[in-house]
């Protein structure tokens, strides 16, 4: 009786390796993929989850996959949702299945460091607990560790109380090399201190993080956050979550979204793959994808219909309001950008970046408030190749090796971005995006006052300058919201006046000032860096715009060759409105410099430009916080013959303080200096050589401005500050000016201001 326990334990361990995938093999069927290290365990139809965080015959499955095929890096459970488990992760159950091995190979669990001769009584009870602690082992490890730290306390207290060599022979030999294996694993480690708050398997939720992906979608994602982030904000944008999360030691945020996708029912999911899996045999025609919009609403009306159709057959209940947001999902990973779409309705991000080799890294983004983010998303090759197809079809341009550069641009019911495309040949590893977002809605000078990246004094001034038919560059760095700043000086244009418009790629509001009744004609030009030779060149493009009549001038981005073009038609007056466009600088001077030193414009011409405006990002000390602000406002002076720079050509007449973070007026514009002013005042017969009302007027529509932010923050009602209250409230500034010069016979602010105001007030 004493060896007979001993000898079925150890028989039992010699043909464990042949017996411990039996039952898994009848239960779980899996692939492996050598060239990735991954293997594919499918769980569908057993009773248990893909999850080994929730279940532990899922995590022994793993462990025994383990203890068959060392080399993995990746295991995926496949049921309706796939969950990934990332190398982390794998590691943690390869020392699992590696700890268990060496109980095995170092013979810890034997006869000799069980008991002693004399002590037999004890080796069936000791057996009985080791076998169930090594069994547990690839079920539970934690829970099997706090087995073990019970038997050790056990066995301790039993020598305590007296002299029990039988118990220290056992403690020693048995239950602490035991316990010194189990600690090596960085599980147990993590653990260890945590014990008591191991309930249901709850600390498996804070070890593993798998990315999770629904069978009719690509892209997989990171269900939870790491158990050591801390929440810095939470918000929602429709009906996904937002959390927002600071890692320790990551100067890099977590952007963390849980979309509605991710909060299903079973049934839905089934509902939604069932139905994906049959528009997938009905893919759409080139045609189709090439209007987009046509697209979504016709795969909308057969999804909702479809899923009608399977919710009957199968006998699952679903109300309309659920149907139909099961079919804008389907709708999204068909017709639409998938996950992408969501990130674009979110209007505090302002760029995405999905870097090559995609399927390695998440998507990364930038925040308005918190910067560079990483995301809990990651795109499959196959959605790559999806987006790809989509914007080679949408702009048509070629995306190839022969052209491994495209740049376009997309407007989606959520919102609108620019993207830049890259592939092989210019990108070893294949398809990269970035993606530049704009708002769907212009932006607007009362809404640049109320984000704090211009004080209203200064949109007064640039609304005056815009209404005076100035020339405008708008110069700025990379990021720094120029072409915004330049879609919301077209919304001081009066729609009396023509707009056209000139771009390369289409990033200005065109589409929304259009459904204002603007008169606006658009040009697309040839990128300078695509050279697609069925486009024209932006240089005749210009030229083309300067034959179609008087209008208003708007170049998305000077670049190129366009410039002389440009600067060509502005010095012999054939523009007679406002011309403004953006342009790489951070300074006037350095305007100047790209303008003449890199696009060859005579510098003389360059006196063409009557106001640069620098709009910058400024960063705080530590570098962790950016902030947009518009930093100099500078007039051209024409006196200067070679260097403006060293002539006096540059005068600052707004300038910004980072005492008080905002602009400030010079004393060149408080003393009626201005020339450019003074030029507008000229042209206009009561304000000529009279500083004072000109002021008064610059100043006037600095106020309305500043009450336009304020009462919309006090009435709860920011849509008073979009493009369309703000073009009516600039024409009834006009109407109103029109009134009471008729009736004063001038231009009284105080009066137009008090009618203004009622109107604003009177008629929300």
């Amino acid at each position: 009786m004493p060896y007979y326990p001993v000898k079925i334990f150890s028989r039992w361990l010699k043909g464990y390796k042949k017996t411990r995938h039996v039952i898994y093999a009848m239960a779980f069927q899996s692939e492996y993929d050598a060239e990735s290290q991954r293997v594919r365990i499918h769980t569908m139809g057993s009773i248990y989850g893909p999850s080994i965080e929730d279940y532990d015959v899922v995590m022994a499955a793993a462990i025994d996959k383990l203890l068959e095929i060392r080399r993995l890096v990746r295991i995926v459970f496949i049921d309706r949702r796939e969950h990934e488990y990332d190398f982390p992760d794998v590691k943690m159950l390869l020392e699992i299945a590696n700890a268990m091995e060496r109980i095995v190979r170092e013979r810890v669990i034997t006869l000799k460091n069980i008991v002693m001769p004399d002590c037999e009584r004890e080796s069936q009870e000791r057996y009985a607990f080791l076998n169930r602690f090594f069994s547990q082992l690839k079920y539970d490890p934690i829970e099997a560790y706090k087995q073990l730290l019970r038997e050790i306390r056990h066995a301790e207290i039993t020598v305590e109380r007296g002299n029990e060599p039988c118990t220290v022979h056992y403690l020693a030999n048995a239950l602490v090399p035991l316990k010194n294996i189990m600690e090596s694993c960085r599980m147990i480690q993590y653990a260890k201190e945590r014990l008591p708050e191991h309930r249901n398997r709850s600390l498996y939720r804070q070890l593993f993080h798998p990315s999770i992906r629904p069978n009719f979608m690509y892209t997989r994602y990171v269900a939870a956050p790491p158990a050591t982030a801390e929440l810095v904000e939470r918000y929602a944008v429709g009906d996904t979550d937002i959390e927002i999360y600071a890692l320790p030691s990551a100067v890099r945020k977590l952007y963390h979204f849980v979309p509605p996708e991710f909060k299903l029912r079973e049934e839905e999911y089934a509902l939604l793959d069932k139905a994906r899996q049959y528009i997938g045999r009905h893919e759409p025609r080139e045609m189709e994808l090439a209007n987009p919009e046509t697209m979504r609403e016709n795969l909308l009306r057969i999804s909702e219909d479809l899923l009608r159709d399977i919710a009957r057959d199968d006998r699952v209940i679903i109300d309309e309001e659920a149907l139909n947001k099961l079919a804008g999902i389907l709708v999204r990973y068909t017709a639409g950008l998938g996950i992408l779409e969501l990130l674009l309705e979110d209007e505090k991000i302002q760029d995405i970046a999905v870097n090559s080799p995609i399927g390695t890294s998440p998507v990364y983004i930038v925040h308005s408030t918190y910067g560079e983010c990483e995301t809990n998303m990651v795109p499959s090759a196959e959605d790559a190749e999806t987006w790809a197809t989509r914007f080679r079809l949408n702009s048509g341009r070629p995306l190839d090796e022969a052209n491994p550069v495209l740049d376009t641009e997309i407007v989606l019911p959520q919102g609108r971005a620019r993207v830049a495309a890259i592939t092989r040949s210019l990108s070893p590893e294949g398809l990269g995006f970035a993606f530049r977002r704009h708002r769907l809605k212009p932006w607007t000078l009362p809404l640049f006052v109320k984000a704090g990246m211009l004080d209203s004094l200064s949109a007064g001034l640039l609304w005056f300058l815009v209404d005076g038919g100035r020339t405008i560059l708008v110069g700025g760095t990379r990021g720094s919201g120029k072409t915004s700043l330049l879609g919301s000086l077209m919304v001081q244009i009066s729609p009396k006046t023509r707009i056209i418009s000139v771009e390369d790629t289409l990033e200005l509001p065109i589409e929304s000032l259009r459904d204002m009744s603007y008169n606006i004609e658009r040009l697309k030009s040839r990128s300078v860096i695509t050279r697609v030779e069925t486009e024209l060149p932006t240089e005749e493009a210009l030229r083309t715009a300067l034959r179609l009549g008087d209008s208003a001038l708007i170049i998305g981005e000077v670049r190129s060759r366009e410039a002389l073009a440009l600067y060509e038609a502005m010095r012999i007056g054939a523009l007679a409105n406002v011309v403004a466009g953006t342009i790489h600088g951070d300074s006037a001077y350095g305007v100047y410099d790209r303008v003449v030193n890199d696009l060859g414009v005579p510098p003389t011409s360059f006196k063409a430009t009557d106001i640069v405006l620098i709009v910058n990002v400024l960063k705080s000390p530590d570098g962790l916080t950016s902030f947009r602000r518009v930093t100099e406002l500078t007039e051209v002076r024409k006196h200067w013959k070679s260097d403006p720079s060293e002539e006096g050509g540059f005068v600052k007449l707004m300038e910004y303080s980072a005492k008080d973070d905002t602009l400030k007026p010079t004393e060149t514009l408080l003393l009626g200096e201005s020339h450019v002013l003074n030029d507008i005042a000229s042209r206009t017969r009561e304000w000529k050589g009279r500083w004072d009302v000109v002021w008064e007027d610059v100043t006037l529509r600095g106020k309305i401005i500043q009450h336009l932010v304020d009462y919309a923050a006090r009435a709860n009602k920011p849509e008073l500050l979009e493009a369309e209250n703000v073009t009516l409230s600039n024409g009834m500034f006009q109407l109103i000016s029109r009134d009471v010069r008729k009736e004063t016979g001038a231009a009284n602010a105080m009066a137009i201001f008090d009618k203004w105001k009622a109107w604003a007030e009177g008629n929300r």
